[in-house]
């Protein structure tokens, strides 16, 4: 008999897709994975013609060659997905002649530090029509728009798929490496397949793309899935294939800021005055002398934030809080100091402003400061929280006259030394909490406890600025 379905209602609706996990790349330590090709799916034998190469990308440091994908057993030949010293988006290959088989190089750049990209390239040459044998998706999108678009031949083989030759994930084999995070990596061997396959649009928000679950495609002898869930083995062929060998990748490199919840990192297009480096997916500030500082990619308006900063060796004049987005008027030329409110080391104070808040602690190396600010109070009682090491140490009221304003994290240095702050908004901590806890609503993983006096504060991520109105 038929099941009743006022007492057992079937799902309205089919929750979206959530990514779990990325791995973070920091080119410093000359990360990679690496596999040992067989022969190609298609069209057999040693060479091939079709494959689809998938991934989500957030960028770190800018400005570098940094590869994606390489194919090839030589540095200088094979199969290349990487970003330029330009930015640009660079699909080529080189032939055992080194000759270019096919090019091209993206118009648009990639600059945006905050956000997730989809990058997609469909291969097939095959295809009768030139403009079908190359296709690179952005976003769910097709590119269209080259500095450089060289296509392969018709029934032109590949030299970078032969047997036993090797796929680098994250390097151009020992240089040039990933700097940032990749998600849902996917390789397809034998198949040229359309955006459609790893992505969709959303119903509600019909410009934004998101990830859909990829475990049911067809692979092929060479693909793999890299799903990144297991921190013991970031290079797990989540599709049951052979294993990516991972090379200066660690369990502490699972990230979980990923496509369907970014995090908050430190902006490389920030500058005050002097000059800065980031690393660690942007987490680690290091000063290189001046008036150094930074922002972070995301702020709010409203809500209650948290994130910590350790404040490390050669960190004696470093600061970190929260400031206005006025403050983001003087990049370049002025001191963000002036305008934010946090701990200042120089003087062991709490600042306001630029002066000194009043409440005073010593600051050694490895201390952690959590900053939690509450923009939901009435007015003139708006507050940042000052902790040290889990203690709340002060409580700065936020001057009415900035209330309203756009609030960002803020880390910086002062002092001629090389001042290191490591950031912890919750999605990839730079120091790995040996606590570990996690807000609320359950994201971010931090050293204490962002539950202050029973008030709950939030890891600065898309979920819950979306679900707290950040």
């Amino acid at each position: 008999m038929p099941i009743n379905s006022f007492l057992y209602p079937g799902a309205k609706t089919t929750p979206a897709y959530q990514v779990a996990n990325s791995c973070r790349f920091e080119d410093g330590d000359s990360p990679k994975m690496t596999i040992t090709q067989g022969n190609p799916t298609e069209p057999g034998g040693n060479a091939s013609r079709k494959w689809t190469i998938s991934t989500w990308v957030k960028r770190g440091n800018l400005g570098i060659n940094s590869y994606i994908f390489l194919g090839g057993a030589y540095t200088n030949q094979g199969n290349k997905l990487y970003f330029d010293s330009n930015d640009n988006l660079v699909y080529w290959e080189h032939n055992s002649s080194s000759t270019t088989s096919w090019k091209f190089v993206t118009n648009r750049k990639f600059r945006d530090c905050s956000s997730w990209y989809s990058i997609i390239v469909a291969h097939d040459s095959t295809q009768s029509t030139e403009g079908n044998r190359v296709k690179i998706y952005i976003n769910g999108t097709q590119e269209t728009s080259f500095s450089t678009d060289t296509y392969p031949s018709e029934d032109a083989d590949s030299n970078f798929m032969y047997n036993a030759e090797v796929i680098t994930i994250g390097a151009q084999h020992t240089q040039n490496y990933f700097d940032g995070y990749l998600a849902e990596t996917v390789f397809i061997d034998g198949s040229q397949l359309a955006a459609t396959s790893f992505g969709e649009f959303d119903e509600d928000s019909p410009n934004i793309w998101k990830p859909k679950d990829v475990s049911g495609l067809t692979f092929g002898t060479n693909g793999f899935y890299l799903d990144y869930e297991d921190s013991s083995n970031l290079g797990n062929d989540a599709n049951g294939g052979t294993d990516l060998s991972e090379t200066n990748l660690a369990a502490a490199d699972q990230a979980t800021d990923t496509p369907t919840n970014s995090f908050c990192t430190l902006n490389p297009l920030n500058n005050w005055e002097g000059s800065y480096t980031l690393s660690e997916g942007n987490c680690i500030f290091t000063g290189t002398g001046g008036n150094d500082a930074t922002a972070g990619t995301m702020g709010v308006a409203s809500g209650k934030f948290y994130y910590e900063v350790e404040f490390d060796t050669e960190s004696a004049s470093s600061y970190a809080g929260f400031g206005p987005d006025t403050l983001l008027n003087n990049v370049g030329t002025g001191n963000p100091i002036d305008e934010f409110i946090g701990m200042y080391r120089d003087d062991y104070t709490m600042q306001i402003g630029g002066s000194s808040e009043g409440a005073y602690t010593d600051v050694s190396d490895g201390d952690i400061f959590g900053f939690a600010i509450n923009l939901d109070a009435a007015s003139g009682s708006q507050t940042v929280i000052i902790q040290k090491n889990g203690t709340t140490i002060d409580t700065v009221t936020i001057p009415t006259a900035n209330e309203g304003a756009f609030w960002i994290p803020v880390v910086g240095d002062t002092s001629s030394t090389d001042g290191v702050l490591k950031c912890n908004f919750g999605g990839c901590p730079s120091v790995a909490p040996s606590s570990a806890v996690a807000d609320a609503n359950g994201y971010g993983s931090f050293e204490y406890n962002p539950t202050i006096s029973s008030v709950d504060y939030l890891a600065l991520c898309t979920k819950n600025l979306g679900s707290d109105g950040g």
